[in-house]
């Protein structure tokens, strides 16, 4: 008995890591954060809130995230997280054209000043992170960089009780150092330059455009 629940523990373990990692994936929050942003800050427009908030979404990640799949199919990078270091430039630098075009599209169609400013806090985060894995050599986490963003984001627009979203946070932080894909030097710089890049950004932005 003793030694079941000793090999069945890491096990679980892996389990609950591996959906961390994947229902809070950088992906997930970037398609879905700008949705429930546009929903509030539009007065609950549906029509304005879908429009404003899939061309955020499909920029910057339905379209990298199709490439991103395309390429780890054809074996170019190891997997759709593109855990590698070396492979991330080209991951990064469709990120960023595809999100930059959406950022272009939201100022020039008149978007709400606080969904440009989400836009240019992802797009600051993406330079971020580019600059800091191939700069400095040095393998930011991106989950715990967009998920510790769009909480500081969430935060501000719904409210303070939007902090129980910490909880996720600090859980996706587990599973990349749990799941081997992370040292915990790289997800505490993730979750760091979230909230102060991500996070600092979107509020700067939101005031001063107001």
């Amino acid at each position: 008995m003793p030694t079941t629940q000793a090999t069945a523990t890491p096990g679980t373990r892996r389990h609950l890591a591996r959906i961390a990692t994947e229902v809070l994936a950088p992906w997930v929050w970037v398609l879905g954060l700008p949705l429930v942003v546009a929903w509030k800050v539009t007065g609950h427009h549906l029509g304005e809130t879908v429009l404003w908030g899939l061309i955020v979404g499909v920029t910057g990640s339905l379209i990298p995230m199709a490439v991103i799949v395309r390429g780890a199919r054809k074996g170019k990078w190891d997997s759709h997280h593109v855990t590698d270091r070396a492979g991330r430039l080209v991951p990064f630098a469709v990120c960023i054209g595809s999100l930059a075009a959406g950022f272009a599209i939201l100022i020039a169609g008149g978007a709400p000043h606080e969904m440009v400013a989400l836009a240019a806090a992802e797009l600051v985060c993406l330079v971020a992170a580019l600059a800091i894995t191939f700069g400095l050599e040095f393998k930011i986490s991106m989950h715990a960089m967009v998920a510790a963003g769009a909480a500081v984001m969430l935060i501000r627009v719904y409210g303070p009780w939007l902090a129980l979203l910490c909880l996720g946070v600090a859980w996706v932080c587990w599973s990349r150092v749990e799941l081997g894909d992370h040292t915990k030097a790289e997800v505490t710089a993730g979750m760091a330059a979230g909230v102060v890049l991500g996070g600092g950004v979107y509020l700067f932005l939101e005031a001063v455009l107001a």
